[in-house]
């Protein structure tokens, strides 16, 4: 008998290098989709995307360069595994990951799993890729791992693992997450410097500063560098601090998180033909947001008070590209329903800057060309990536983990 994956979602096998103090991982934000399959010492596919029984997913996928494709279906599994029992090439030449429209129809496509990373180990996650541009809208279809899947040590899985889902009534690209590269490891990344001007705030997450840029650059944080080491900390920051002029690989870490940041910018910089264009005129007081890709042509504002609703399930997500600045006003809030994710949420800013108010509450990943700064208490889930700096004030910024099914 086939086990199912359930609809319960958990953590990538692997965590990223962003990890928070044990005991307040519980409040973290988790990844959406997925779930365990059955239990056994050997492998078994731990989360999917789409998760089991999920509905209006998405026909088609747009990634970076704006690739379109089918929906891809990825499994992750609890161990790494062997990929010679899993990939195929070409399209069907191994048939151990497999999607079928549920009432038989086979789905032709290609499967790969993912190589290493720093924040994943290779071959723990695998993708299925259909041949064609998209499912068929309105259908059910199911996907299986089977007992030939086997992990790096030989051990198969125990049972076969299937997942079912169904496409959206009609035809739709959904957009597959930026990949942040090792700029998901920080809570807090600035390529100029990271400045706090009322004490305390809290950084839940790493922090980090760009190439030769120094730990003077990290201001008001008294942070204190053990002898040849590698980061520092602070009292403010449940994480580390990096910075060019510590102790390797700091340095060449530093670096390439900065260039896997512009390259995340320009990503969603460069998604092409966004579904929405300039909703509210740039006002999001009181809008409701489906997950797709948005653009502005102009700056956007959230007034005092008011908020925007970003509507949607778990596995789903939101790209936003403003043109110009981004200003929220005090006591203004983003809210996330239906099992939305702030780690699905991206926030692509051309502008001058990005502005967020006293006591106001944001959620997702902002990547800004320039600088982001808060007010006074204002907080934040997800993660700020600037390309010049990030200027604090007596904040809250709880970092969304890295390794989220995409």
């Amino acid at each position: 008998m086939e086990a199912k994956v359930s609809t319960t979602k958990r953590r990538s096998a692997t965590a990223c290098r962003l990890v928070l103090a044990l005991v307040l991982s519980a409040l973290l934000p988790a990844c959406g989709g997925g779930g365990s399959g059955s239990a056994s010492k050997g492998p078994t596919v731990g989360a999917s995307n789409p998760s089991n029984s999920a509905t209006d997913v998405p026909t088609s996928t747009m990634s970076r360069n704006s690739v379109v494709t089918g929906k891809e279906v990825t499994a992750t599994f609890s161990q790494p595994m062997d990929p010679a029992t899993i990939n195929s090439s070409p399209a069907g030449t191994l048939l151990t990951f497999t999607l079928k429209q549920t009432a038989g129809n086979d789905v032709p496509g290609t499967v790969v799993m993912n190589a290493a990373t720093d924040m994943d180990a290779a071959n723990i996650m695998a993708t299925f890729t259909p041949t064609a541009s998209a499912l068929i809208p309105n259908t059910s279809y199911t996907a299986t791992v089977t007992t030939s899947a086997k992990d790096a040590g030989g051990t198969a899985m125990a049972s076969p693992v299937s997942w079912s889902f169904t496409t959206k009534a009609a035809a739709f690209t959904g957009q597959a997450p930026v990949i942040l590269g090792l700029a998901c490891n920080y809570a807090i990344f600035a390529d100029t410097g990271i400045s706090n001007a009322t004490a305390p705030a809290v950084i839940m997450g790493d922090m980090g500063v760009g190439p030769g840029v120094t730990s003077t650059a990290v201001t008001g944080f008294a942070l204190t560098l053990p002898a040849a080491s590698a980061y520092s900390t602070s009292s403010q920051v449940i994480g580390k601090v990096y910075a060019f002029d510590y102790a390797p690989p700091t340095p060449t870490n530093v670096t390439t998180a900065s260039t896997d940041m512009l390259t995340a910018y320009n990503d969603a910089a460069g998604r092409s033909s966004p579904d929405v264009i300039g909703v509210g005129g740039g006002s999001l007081d009181g809008q409701v947001l489906s997950p797709t890709l948005y653009r502005w042509n102009s700056d956007a504002t959230l007034s005092v008070g008011s908020s925007v609703t970003l509507a949607g399930g778990p596995n789903d997500v939101w790209i936003l590209q403003i043109t110009g600045t981004l200003a929220t006003g005090a006591n203004s809030n983003v809210v996330l329903t239906g099992g939305a994710q702030a780690a699905n949420v991206f926030w692509q800013v051309a502008g001058s800057s990005v502005a967020m108010g006293a006591d106001s509450h944001f959620e997702g990943t902002v990547l800004a060309k320039y600088a982001i700064n808060l007010v006074n208490q204002a907080s934040v889930t997800g993660k700020l990536l600037a390309q010049t700096a990030v200027n604090l004030d007596k904040n809250t910024i709880m970092g969304t983990l890295c390794g989220c099914i995409p």
